[in-house]
């Protein structure tokens, strides 16, 4: 079957980029006006404008899993599990692609809706094979991924360490400290510290290990697994890292990345603000220098792990004739630790907890500013007015970690859905075997083998040095999607229990609900999708 498979795969992933250029040509037609693009169009024809970026996506993870089976056929490791669930996987995209893609559960693109005729679907499965894939996956409980994701040995090595440190030390506890609504322990922080999660990309002559972001991923995907707290708090440390690595001076440079690499101090992000949202541009907060130290006045909200940080990457406006991009700056702002009794005590500072129904262990905070000073040679890079492109630098690696949070929830929730189903007895046998419940299973391995594949390949495009905002915007696209489903779905696998808080899936769920929200709203990352695509070949 391998030979013929992979030819259908090729196929299918040619059909599918045929229909995303086709879809591209028909959306630039509406939103083109002079040869530009038209902004007032853009927002006008957002269902077609964001459906591209849907399109597009699934043709570029059709790419992906063609070229993850193909080069494991040429490894002679393209077995059963990997053949059915690429098969799996590609039939059914395919049949979206041609019947409707689901952007949301309620908002459906169809070829009609661009004018466009159809692609052919040219691969399809049936039940035996969702059962037989259902049997492997069946035989498959303990180990870390269902598939070979066609990583070197040293990124596998990576996982095994992480997983084992995760098993041992986070998913015991992790369900406790979620209903709890505690901080991630922080003896926990230290022993993430000192396996290096903190300084992952950090290189090597300023204490970090120098890996790049497959590895990220990895460490990413097994801490997620776990929970998504100890996940996303090496969040906080890439932003920061990534921030002074592009933008800062070399005094900042080495004054800032040992300390974050050591895990000595805990950064985190301080950019939105109520009422503005993803709209950076109509940031209020201002900064005004005033001798050795600029004066920070405004407010801030949903600010993850702010009280125990111990400095914010501060994004204000320090020009105050500017309501745009332009006079926005990024400042290094030290803060002391505070706790659940004393969460600001740093003087200027104020700030309560935003209570959330998951993504817990750091907590959500509102944070008003009222004379808090910050000292001027903290200004990253030294320059003013440089805050939103050193932040717009940041954004492909942010957004492929986070599409690596996702695969790991997702994985979470196929764990916890495959052990309920082996457990659970009804009418004489386990419900795995009810092919419902067991092709739930199959589809969710499948779009989690695809979310992988496509999150290491804008992984790989980061770490060559190439440009991968496209990349990484449809990775984390993707990545939240599938993570939303695969919980949802594992949750009905446990049926009435899973609507109990004393089992596990319920904050898996809980979890998975704010990916497609944070690093950019599913409908944001849709429209830079969509307008990065139309962009090319526009004069």
């Amino acid at each position: 079957m391998s030979a013929e498979l992979i030819t259908q795969l090729e196929t299918a992933a040619h059909a599918a980029g045929a229909y995303a250029d086709a879809a591209k040509a028909a959306v630039r037609q509406l939103v083109s006006k002079d040869g530009k693009l038209d902004r007032a169009a853009l927002d006008r024809e957002q269902h077609v404008v964001h459906g591209l970026a849907w399109v597009a996506t699934y043709a570029e993870t059709l790419r992906e899993v063609r070229d993850w089976a193909g080069a494991l056929s040429d490894a002679g490791k393209f077995g059963d599990t990997e053949q059915l669930l690429a098969k799996v996987l590609v039939a059914e995209y395919s049949a979206q692609l041609a019947g409707g893609v689901p952007m949301t559960q309620v908002e459906i693109i169809r070829p009609a809706d661009f004018g466009i005729d159809a692609p052919q679907v040219s691969l399809s499965v049936t039940q035996a094979e969702k059962t037989r894939l259902a049997a492997l996956l069946h035989e498959s409980q303990g180990r870390a991924t269902f598939e070979n994701t066609n990583l070197d040995a040293d990124f596998e090595m990576i996982r095994d360490q992480f997983r084992s440190f995760a098993d041992d030390k986070i998913v015991p506890h992790a369900h406790g400290w979620h209903c709890n609504d505690e901080l991630i322990p922080i003896e926990i922080v230290e022993e993430m510290g000192a396996l290096g999660v903190f300084g992952l990309t950090i290189p090597e002559e300023y204490g970090g290990s120098g890996l790049g972001k497959t590895a990220m991923c990895v460490v990413s995907e097994e801490l997620s697994r776990a929970w998504i707290g100890t996940g996303s708090l090496g969040t906080r440390s890439e932003i920061a890292a990534e921030l002074i690595m592009i933008g800062g001076t070399d005094a900042q440079k080495a004054e800032w990345l040992p300390k974050i690499a050591s895990a000595e101090i805990l950064p985190t992000a301080v950019f939105t603000e109520p009422n503005t949202g993803s709209d950076l541009g109509s940031l209020r907060t201002r900064a005004v220098k005033d001798g050795d130290d600029y004066v920070v006045t405004g407010n801030k909200t949903w600010i993850t792990h702010a009280a125990r940080a111990d400095v914010m990457t501060l994004l204000v406006r320090t020009d105050p004739d500017t309501t745009g991009f332009n006079g926005l700056s990024m400042l290094l702002a030290p803060k002391q630790r505070g706790d659940d009794a004393a969460p600001f005590p740093t003087p200027g500072m104020s700030g309560g907890e935003i209570e959330v129904i998951g993504y817990r262990g750091m907590k959500e905070y509102e944070i008003g500013f009222d004379g808090f000073k910050v000292p001027a040679a903290n200004l990253l890079g030294g320059v003013e007015g440089q805050g939103f492109k050193q932040l717009m630098a940041t954004f492909e690696s942010a957004r492929i970690q986070t599409a690596a949070r996702a695969v790991g929830v997702a994985q979470s929730a196929l764990e916890l859905g495959l052990k309920y189903a082996i457990d659970r007895k009804q009418f004489g046998q386990e419900i795995f075997h009810f092919p419902r419940v067991s092709n739930k299973l199959v589809m969710i391995a499948a779009e989690l083998m695809a979310a992988r594949q496509i999150t290491y390949f804008a992984a790989r495009r980061k770490d060559s040095g190439k440009r991968c905002d496209l990349e990484a915007g449809m990775a984390k696209l993707l990545a939240a999607r599938v993570a939303w489903a695969a919980a949802d779905n594992a949750l009905q696998i446990h049926g009435g229990n899973g609507f109990a808080v004393e089992y596990p899936i319920s904050r898996v769920l809980a979890d998975a609900r704010i990916l497609n929200i944070f690093e950019g709203a599913g409908e944001i990352q849709a429209m830079v999708i969509g307008r990065r695509l139309l962009e090319e070949g526009v004069n």
